[in-house]
Order: C-alpha cells, then structure tokens, then sequence
C-alpha cells in the first residue's frame, strides 16, 4: 500500500469514492485548495481511499491552536478489509504533526474507529429548535441598536464580532482563512448587523427552509452578540418574524444566549453531533494553548501512545511563573492513554472520569494538578462542520 498527498489529477477518483461513502451529488472544482491537503492509499495502482485535512485553529484558554480536521474518510468497496483506513489514519497523524497542527478534531460516523487511533470525545455541536412561542416570551431589550444588511466591508468586522466572543468559549473555531472563506456570509438569505462605536456589537446570519410545518422554518447559523443588549435585540428581531414561521432552528454558538437568555422549557429539542479530539504533539499542544492562573505545580507522566512516539514516554508537565511547558523525563507517576489527552486537553473529562473509562492511572493526588490546569467553564463547542 502507497499512502501520498492526494494531488489534482486524483480529483475523479476521489469523488467518485466520497459519491459512493456519502452520497456526494456535486462535483468540486478543484480538489487542491488553500487551507486544505489530503491523503490518498494506494493499492493495485488504483486509489482505494481517501482522507481530507483542514487547516483550523479552536481556541483553548482564550488562544489559538492550529488544529486539523479530519473529513471525507472514504474507501472503496472493492479495498475494504485491507487496512486502508487505518494507514491513512497513521500517515495523517505524522502529517498533522508536520503541517505543524498539534490537535486534531473530527466528527466521527464510526467512533470505534477513531478511537483506535487516539481520537475521544471531548465537545459539543448543537442546534436548537425554537418555537414561535418561545420566542415571543424572551425578554425585550432596554437599548434599541438598529440593524442594517451586512455589505462586502463589513466582512472583517463580522470576524472580530465572532472572535471577541468565540475565544472565550473553549473549542470554537477561530475561522480562519483561506480554510473558511469569510466572503461565503454573504450568499445567505439574511446577515443582519447591529453596528456599534468600534464595530459590530452583534449579528445575525440564517436561511429560509422549507419543513417543520406551513411556513416553514428559519435556520440560524450564527447569532453573536458582543454584550446583553445585542443579544436581546437579536432575539427580538427573530421574534418579529411571528406569523410566518413555525419555528427556529438555532445552531449554538453563544451558550449563554440558550441557557441564560432563552426561555427554553424544560424540555426541548436538540439536535446534537459530539467530536472527537486527538492531541498529535503533547508539547507543542500545550505550548500553544492558553491557561489559567495556577500556582507552580509539575505532573510526572507516562503518556501511552504507540501511534506518536513522538511524545510517548516519559515526561512532566511544568507550570513555572505562569507559563506551561512539557519537559522529558519525570518518574511516570501518572499513566495516560492516547485517548485521555484530548477530552483532558478540551477540558470535557476530569482526571477522575478519565481514571473510570481506564485511561489514566496513578495516585489521584498526583493526577489532581491536571483538573486544576484543564479546568473548563462549560462545555467545549464547535459551530462549524468539516
């Protein structure tokens, strides 16, 4: 078996395997794109699968680290049973590392899998289905901020608007270019913005949709505000479209709008895929993520991980004067898996969760110092699909 990067002469042949994984009914243009690079197996002198990287980047501790994003896992029919997917996996991993994405997130269709392979769950990715009367019964706001179309200049406003409140949730996408194209906003049904002294305070994107009923529905992509106010006129600008949907579709970006400023039930609708999170390159991941304030601690780890022997073995985690490293060496008091890094990393699990699913050993006093690193306020989210 060949694994290479995949190149534009693959493009039919990628296709067709993606068209018969995932029912792909539209062609791409190219396959080669900025902020993407891809694996392809080769076996018999024919591509027998295929594996997609995006370059991403989700906020941790309020800064960025590089991430790839594993989509479009595909092998052909006639391969299967050959281990295709899993050297893809393996090369992806190696490849990640030297595109220099010390993470790696993915929504899985076959956790089991990923798993395998060191990716675990650790967050979130939601859509709320919203009433008309449940809007209705939201709060009015106080300040009126009128809103206006967003135009073509206001595209680099509307990513500082997201990124003000996205780098305080542990997860998000930063949305980045060339990998996410800021211009595609445009090509919705409505982008609302709420301008403000030195920006957006707020905005709105969403697409009529048939179904749910009648009317039909309002699918809501991203619904960002900057402070109180702009929420709740966001809110009340979703209210005056009463009497001609049946509902709203709501894809979570903010939770604070759902769990402190909506007047959901106490039971409602969710729809909820969860991700996967793998870490590629323990010291270069911690280096990059932000952490909280904490007293000057170390953990003696032994990271189990045959599929990155990069960073398996021996090693400390050190935080000195604010700032967190990985070193090598240490006495192994603490043994984690391959799977245990990333919902640690995310913050989802603590060390004690972690213990019961069998990926961490050790003392619990010396594993204690981890929650205190990790410690995360909610939730990890993602708002976007790859």
């Amino acid at each position: 078996m060949h694994i290479r990067e995949y190149v534009e002469d693959d493009l039919d042949a990628v296709f067709r395997l993606r068209r018969l994984a995932f029912n792909s009914t539209e062609r791409p243009e190219q396959l080669v794109r900025p902020g993407t690079h891809g694996l392809v197996a080769e076996l018999d002198g024919r591509v027998a699968g295929v594996l997609g990287i995006g370059a991403f980047a989700q906020f941790y501790g309020g800064a960025a680290v590089p991430m790839g994003g594993i989509g479009g896992v595909a092998v052909d029919g006639a391969f299967r049973g050959r281990g295709v997917a899993a050297a893809l996996l393996d090369a992806a991993i190696g490849a990640m590392r030297e595109h220099g994405q010390p993470v790696s997130a993915l929504y899985p269709t076959v956790p089991t899998l990923y798993r395998g392979f060191g990716w675990e769950r650790a967050g979130r990715f939601e859509q709320v289905e919203l009433p008309m009367d449940r809007l209705l019964s939201v709060p009015a706001p106080d300040e009126l901020i009128p809103s206006r179309p967003a135009e073509e200049g206001d595209l680099a406003a509307l990513h500082d608007c997201y990124t003000e409140v996205a780098r305080t949730i542990d997860g998000m996408a930063d949305r980045r270019p060339p990998r996410i194209d800021p211009a595609k906003v445009l090509e919705m049904d409505l982008v609302s913005v709420l301008p403000g002294p030195d920006g957006l305070r707020g905005y709105l994107t969403a697409k009529r949709e048939p179904g749910g009923g009648d009317l039909g529905r309002l699918k809501v992509f991203d619904l960002v505000g900057a402070d109180l106010q702009a929420q709740l006129n966001l809110l009340a600008s979703l209210r005056s479209w009463a009497g001609t949907l049946d509902a709203v579709d709501l894809r979570v970006v903010d939770p604070a709008t759902i769990d402190l400023l909506g007047a959901t039930p106490l039971r409602y609708s969710v729809s909820t895929s969860t991700w996967m999170l793998r870490v590629v390159d323990l010291p270069a991941a911690v280096a990059a993520r932000g952490w909280p304030p904490v007293p000057d601690l170390a953990v003696d780890l032994e990271v189990v991980d045959p599929r990155a022997p990069w960073h398996a073995g021996l090693c400390r985690i050190v935080a000195t004067d604010g700032v967190v490293r990985v070193e090598p060496g240490g006495s192994g008091a603490v043994r984690l898996h391959a799977r245990a890094l990333g919902p640690w990393f995310s913050g989802l699990q603590n060390t004690h969760a972690l213990r019961r699913a069998g990926l961490l050993d050790g003392d619990p006093a010396d594993a204690a110092p981890l929650d205190l690193l990790a410690a995360s306020s909610g939730v990890p989210r993602l708002a976007d699909f790859f």
